[in-house]
């Protein structure tokens, strides 16, 4: 199996882990990204410490307080086919988050480092930017969660709706050299739910251009692909539905990419 590829534990632990990735786990030094399936009541509490962090809540309900603040009954949809946008609670370094699941629930953890001066909020569906990328079946729907022009610190959070056939993240592009303004070194997370969910897959591949990393990945529903470096297109075959949610991060918020030059004619 690919190192890349970072699937669910076959039994979440008691208090609902199901995924776990740390910047020492993936060999990296930005992104942290974790999973958690919570039951009806259950709690969930985590610190920030000196990580900021973005918690998504990718279906059911729940109430969420920080130190400073509290929001109760948020989450609209039941599963992320919904494609409604989510609600997210960002916080802050030095701060911390605690859930309780009125319904099941599924929330995605967004690690990275923090600082400056970020005050914990929440992120409502209204708040994210709804847009189309691509054209004809390279055409996807993106969420900006948390996007570049967004206050945060290092943290990027992305959702992106896949239709069965096409293509995504495509053409392929790359962000792994600290090269501004042409490309900024950002580190990132695929998380990954198919539907139907039960016998679907996704293609994912990662590469260099001089190929000393050169890999096709098959992912299923739950996984994680880690993107470390180099370019990253994604395939939803013919019958089943896409969605990822993208974690990036880096030493300078900002997102400048480089296309792959043998398939950037598509862009025109």
């Amino acid at each position: 199996m690919s190192k890349l590829l970072v699937t669910p534990k076959t039994q979440t632990t008691q208090d609902g882990n199901a995924i776990t990735i740390t910047p020492e786990s993936a060999g990296w030094k930005y992104v942290g990204f974790e999973v958690y399936h919570l039951k009806k009541g259950q709690m969930f509490e985590k610190e920030t410490g000196r990580n900021e962090m973005a918690v998504v809540i990718l279906s059911g309900l729940a109430n969420a307080a920080t130190k400073s603040k509290h929001w109760d009954n948020i989450g609209k949809r039941m599963s992320v086919f919904e494609k409604i946008p989510a609600y997210t609670v960002y916080v802050p370094h030095d701060d911390q988050i605690k859930i309780e699941a009125l319904t099941e629930l599924e929330i995605a953890v967004c690690l990275s480092p923090g600082g400056g001066d970020y005050e914990a909020r929440l992120i409502k569906p209204e708040d994210v930017e709804v847009v189309t990328r691509g054209y004809g079946n390279m055409e996807r729907e993106i969420h900006n969660i948390l996007p570049e022009n967004k206050p945060a610190h290092s943290l990027f959070v992305i959702e992106v709706f896949t239709p069965q056939g096409n293509w995504s993240s495509y053409p392929p592009h790359k962000h792994d050299q600290d090269n501004m303004p042409h490309e900024t070194y950002l580190e990132e997370t695929y998380y990954y739910k198919i539907n139907p969910a039960d016998r679907g897959f996704a293609l994912h591949r990662v590469y260099t251009d001089d190929r000393s990393l050169d890999e096709t990945i098959v992912v299923r529903d739950g996984q994680v692909v880690l993107v470390p470096k180099g370019y990253h297109p994604v395939s939803a075959p013919p019958g089943y539905e896409l969605y990822y949610l993208n974690v990036m991060a880096g030493p300078i918020r900002k997102w400048r990419f480089t296309n792959d030059k043998d398939h950037e004619w598509l862009m025109k």
